[in-house]
């Protein structure tokens, strides 16, 4: 796999100036201010365990005492 290690020119989709950057994106400018005002901490989530539905019944026969 080969990096990008030359710099692109291109239009900043957010604030369309020009910009050179290695990859495609918003500026610096604006990822500093995207950071700013939508950036959170980061917060861990407790997810429940899995617990597998039970789909499928017993059927009488399989159920039947001999």
């Amino acid at each position: 796999m080969e990096l990008a290690s030359e710099a692109l020119t291109f239009v900043c989709p957010r604030c369309h100036s020009t910009v050179a950057a290695r990859f495609y994106g918003p500026c610096d400018t604006c990822r500093v201010h995207l950071r700013a005002t939508l950036g959170g901490e980061a917060r861990e989530i407790e997810v429940a365990e899995y617990e597998p539905k039970m789909n499928v019944t017993p059927n009488a026969v399989a159920l039947k005492d001999d």
